[in-house]
């Protein structure tokens, strides 16, 4: 109500707020003035987990951090049949979620990777697992993969390990003979650029 205490009437004042002039009125004579939605901080209700949470249901969640609040209700309702019934599970589960987000474990942290239409593809040349023999003589031999990040598009080429020069051409047209140009054409390893998350200390 500042356009009040700078002179205006109610009813100017009331709509310059938006608020009916009854509620200006209510505003101005009210010795606490109203705040924006603040969060209780008192309980409504009794705690019904007071008597097991510290002594016995925090124990369990420190030696066992991945324990849900079902988990945790199908431990009382063994322990205490009489006590603690269905009504309580939702409860234990914001319990167990506060207590995760103040006390647990830390949480890995995951970059996603969000790919987008025509903008990635990779290339990458694998080492079989099992030696090919034709007519008992070894072929040596490397798979050239091409994958686009977006679609999964994927070209698979078996090339003779003498043919090194051929298989750098064949890498440069792959994303053209795919129907579509990548704008950023990746050629290290597939699953080191596009899976493997590893942890870094």
């Amino acid at each position: 109500m500042q356009h009040r205490q700078n002179g205006a009437s109610q009813e100017v004042a009331a709509a310059k707020a938006g608020v009916s002039v009854r509620s200006g009125r209510r505003i101005e004579t009210s010795a606490q003035k109203p705040c924006l939605d603040t969060e209780r901080q008192w309980r409504t209700r009794e705690d019904p987990l007071e008597a097991v949470w510290e002594t016995e249901l925090l124990h369990l969640l420190e030696n066992e951090p991945k324990l849900t609040g079902t988990t945790l209700l199908d431990y009382l309702q063994e322990h205490y049949p009489e006590h603690y019934d269905q009504t309580i599970l939702r409860t234990l589960q914001r319990r167990v979620k506060l207590w995760r987000a103040l006390h647990g474990p830390e949480r890995e942290v995951i970059f996603r990777q969000q790919a987008v239409v025509a903008q990635q593809g990779f290339s990458d040349f694998t080492h079989p697992d099992n030696p090919v023999t034709i007519q008992s003589k070894t072929f040596p031999h490397l798979l050239y993969q091409f994958r686009l990040a977006y679609s999964g598009w994927r070209s698979v080429t078996v090339v003779q390990v003498v043919r090194v020069m051929r298989l750098w051409r064949r890498a440069c047209s792959e994303p053209y003979n795919s129907g579509w140009q990548s704008i950023e054409h990746r050629t290290d390893s597939l699953s080191a650029a596009r899976n493997t998350v590893k942890r870094v200390d």
